[in-house]
């Protein structure tokens, strides 16, 4: 090759590396905050690539575990929608970030937390406040994801009244002591529920009065096929290893129903620029 040659390949090369989508860096770190007396430990995920920076800030969103804790399926979910331009923070619910892959364990966790409503909405406010107040984050724009027992979680959180955009349960509880309160919802609420999920399906009647009874904006989509714990790919070996049945992943579920979020925090956090596909 000529040197006028290496000249313009040079030249190219920088132009196309000047132009391209900046590769996502994402950091991660733990994040202690407390709720009450008790100790949490969260896990906090963005992305500093250099074109992922504006000097606005950012919508953030609160990940909430299935029952088995702050485990490592959580942390990847909050590193995706940290590549996807968002603040992201995973929730401890149980204090000093604990997981178990004991089913008897987190049953036990799990519950001591759903029989407390009062603890359930006290755990997640305690996440929010520590969220919005990250420098990197629009305290106005704010939404919140849970999986399973998570999904049940975030839904608690909408029906507290809580100033959040959105709220998407994945294959989460819908049920409540407080239907009530479903008129302090402020948040649009999406619903992404395995079709043959047994476990939940007869939560749902009681659900969609509750949210028709209180206007809100809410979506349900049943994904034919899919059973409980559908987007976690260790479902399978966790309720094997478990003794656990009608749990099962479901990889064109778990794609359908994150892209399905994807469109649904655009919606919420519409006119951000910050929020990408």
């Amino acid at each position: 090759m000529t040197a006028t040659n290496l000249s313009v390949a040079a030249i190219l090369l920088t132009l196309a590396l000047a132009t391209a989508p900046a590769l996502a860096q994402v950091q991660t770190r733990s994040v202690d905050y407390k709720q009450g007396d008790t100790t949490l430990r969260g896990y906090l995920a963005w992305d500093e690539a250099p074109g992922n920076q504006p000097e606005a800030k950012r919508p953030g969103v609160l990940v909430v575990p299935e029952w088995w804790g702050l485990n490592d399926y959580a942390q990847r979910r909050t590193r995706e929608l940290a590549a996807l331009g968002y603040v992201a923070l995973a929730v401890d619910m149980y204090g000093d970030g604990k997981s178990t892959t004991s089913a008897q364990e987190a049953g036990a966790l799990a519950t001591a937390v759903r029989s407390d409503r009062a603890l359930m909405r006290a755990r997640i406010r305690a996440a929010l406040d520590t969220l919005a107040a990250d420098p990197r984050v629009d305290p106005k724009r704010i939404a919140a994801i849970g999986y399973c027992f998570g999904g049940g979680v975030v839904l608690e959180l909408a029906r507290s009244g809580a100033d959040v955009a959105g709220v998407v349960c994945f294959h989460g509880s819908l049920d409540t002591p407080h239907p009530q309160d479903a008129k302090n919802i402020k948040a649009k609420v999406l619903i992404c529920n395995g079709a043959d999920d047994t476990m939940v399906a007869p939560q749902i009647p009681a659900f969609e009065k509750e949210m028709r009874d209180a206007g809100v904006d809410w979506q349900f989509i049943n994904y034919g096929g899919a059973v409980h714990a559908f987007t976690n790919p260790d479902a399978d070996k966790l309720a094997l290893s478990a003794g656990l049945k009608g749990i099962a992943y479901n990889a064109k579920a778990d794609k359908r129903s994150w892209q399905a979020m994807k469109v649904f925090l655009q919606e919420v956090f519409a006119g951000s620029d910050q929020a990408r596909p």
